[in-house]
């Protein structure tokens, strides 16, 4: 007989619009967790009902600032200072994703840094979402639930009632082409590559469209959209080629500087994300798909001993 122990799911100060949206599509209530705060800007966290025993899920989106992820490493010791049964640090969106190589002289790995943190605090399991390179899953030494936002992203795709003979998917770059591969082939449909060449972090050099979008209305697909720049110039060049629509879908919307502009003022139809990040502030082109439910699921499933890939199988429209 397997001995079922009680969940509790609580949050850190930025993730709470989510982490309570999880909890109740798990069917409880967030859990009593308070961060402390100090004049010169130090924190602590605790927990004002026991875990002792318990199954504990700590929903944290790691986005700038650092204190996020402090935030969470604080948690996730003292729920183990306090004797929970298993400790799991839900992360919605993974910060430093994008330092998953070393791929210039003397820099960090900063991906597989944070992975090493959060095991040594004591974190028994990280679920997260659409990493920016999914090898960042061998950093761990601990179970990693990878969730695919495209159960997310397809059945909205699905409603937009465009024909597989007009929908075309397109890779705003090389890197996401195995993830545009995977939308094209669920909605049964072709795509298109948008080669870029970068002169350094968020300044592209140069742009190129792979494939024939003359006519077509095109949906691009990416994990995380920052500044907007390469979005917006993709989906220029894409019209420039003929395209009839332009839309974007990115899971984690950073959004940083001057990017709430840049959609305004881009020829994007429209710009999907999902509530991994809290947008800053509202925008007309900018439509925003809840997580919650997948993640709720995901514990559950997690605590009933179930299959989690089960979540995120794609089925061909």
């Amino acid at each position: 007989m397997v001995v079922k122990n009680e969940v509790k799911i609580f949050s850190g100060t930025n993730s709470r619009y989510l982490a309570e949206q999880v909890a109740k599509s798990y069917g409880l209530n967030l859990g009593d967790c308070v961060i402390s705060r100090f004049s010169d800007g130090e924190f602590q966290p605790s927990f004002n009902e026991s875990v002792r025993g318990c199954d504990v899920f700590l929903v944290q989106s790691t986005f700038a600032n650092s204190d996020n992820l402090m935030e969470l490493l604080l948690m996730i010791d003292a729920a183990k200072r306090a004797s929970a049964h298993y400790i799991t640090a839900v992360i919605p969106y993974f910060g430093m994703a994008r330092q998953d190589r070393k791929d210039k002289p003397r820099v960090s790995i900063g991906s597989k840094v944070i992975a090493d943190i959060l095991t040594s605090v004591g974190a028994s399991r990280v679920i997260t979402m659409d990493l920016h390179a999914p090898q960042i899953q061998g950093f761990f030494e601990i179970p990693v639930d990878h969730l695919d936002s495209s159960v997310i992203f397809l059945p909205y795709m699905q409603k937009l009632s465009i024909s597989n003979h007009d929908l075309m998917i397109a890779s705003p770059d090389i890197g996401s082409s195995a993830r545009a591969r995977i939308y094209a082939k669920a909605l049964g449909c072709d795509m298109v590559i948008v080669d870029k060449e970068r002169r350094r972090a968020n300044e592209i050099a140069s742009m190129t469209l792979i494939g024939d979008v003359t006519g077509k209305d095109i949906i691009m697909v990416d994990d995380i959209i920052d500044t907007g720049n390469t979005l917006a110039k993709a989906a220029q060049l894409i019209k420039d080629k003929g395209a009839r629509s332009v839309r974007a879908m990115c899971t984690h919307p950073v959004l940083s500087g001057k990017a709430y502009e840049t959609i305004e003022n881009s020829i994007l139809d429209e710009l999907v994300v999902t509530d991994t990040i809290p947008l800053k502030k509202e925008s007309s082109k900018i439509k925003v798909l809840s997580v919650a439910g997948l993640f709720a699921e995901a514990i559950r499933n997690i605590t009933e001993h179930g299959s989690i890939s089960s979540l995120f199988e794609i089925k061909k429209a």
